[in-house]
């Protein structure tokens, strides 16, 4: 699928999905660092979701993003990284659960930012 060919719910809905993510993830790292917990791996991933929302809204929303082609590329393994276990959730949750159209929605939005990263690359 073109991601020009994509509807605006699921724009919205893609966008949404990112920026509650990094909300979520914002305060654990804040959680984290309080209490002095190793970091890295919840930065990195951080990183990696900003660079999945940038790249949607340059797409999708002509918004400028300074990232590099090494930023993408270490973003995309990231966010593929993050496949199984949000898919070992979604397996888990109960059909028709708030939790599992939220989850419906991340896979999505993670799926989109991935394609966008592979189409900005082969350009």
């Amino acid at each position: 699928m073109h991601m020009e060919n994509i509807s605006n719910v699921v724009k919205l809905e893609s966008i949404k999905s990112f920026q509650s993510t990094i909300s979520k993830s914002e305060k654990a790292l804040a959680s984290m660092t309080q209490k002095g917990a190793n970091t890295t791996l919840l930065n990195k991933r951080l990183k990696a979701i900003y660079i999945g929302l940038a790249i949607l809204e340059n797409v999708w929303n002509k918004k400028t993003h300074h990232y590099t082609l090494e930023d993408l590329a270490e973003a995309r393994d990231v966010l593929t990284g993050l496949f199984p276990s949000i898919e070992n959730t979604y397996v888990k949750s109960k059909a028709g659960s708030p939790q599992r159209t939220l989850l419906e929605r991340r896979i999505k939005a993670l799926e989109l930012a991935v394609q966008a990263i592979d189409d900005f690359a082969d350009e």
